[in-house]
């Protein structure tokens, strides 16, 4: 009996962190217009995150926040279940956007310019983006 108490606090702490995260991704979710060309982009955060992580001048700091978005990334396992209208596709590309808003904003976005793989126009889109 004394264990049924802290499960029950510890399945309530993580609902609400659940939420709390669900509630992150349909706030900062792209727009209709953006978020199909927005999923194509994917392959190329992947590319520009391990660029990135090879890069001898990137902070150690920052390379933990890249390893942590390169493993949600390519993670089966996603916040929402792909079956959900919407959002479900989404929480990949909303993860990357906040992470990368605030690696930008450290190492700057010419930086990530620098390193981008994918085409010009793409760029163009993720910093509409972040």
């Amino acid at each position: 009996m004394d264990l049924v108490l802290p499960l029950l606090l510890l399945g309530a702490i993580l609902v609400v962190l659940w939420l709390g995260a669900v509630a992150v991704i349909w706030l900062h979710r792209p727009s209709r217009e953006l978020a199909g060309p927005a999923l194509r982009l994917v392959p190329d955060v992947v590319r520009l995150v391990r660029r990135l992580l090879a890069e001898p001048a990137t902070p150690r700091y920052i390379r933990l926040v890249l390893v942590g978005l390169l493993v949600w990334l390519v993670s089966p396992i996603d916040l929402l279940p792909e079956f959900l209208p919407g959002i479900g596709p989404l929480d990949d590309i909303v993860v990357a956007v906040l992470v990368l808003r605030w690696v930008a904003r450290r190492l700057g976005v010419g930086h990530l310019r620098e390193q981008w793989p994918g085409t010009p126009e793409s760029f163009a889109l993720l910093q509409r983006l972040l």
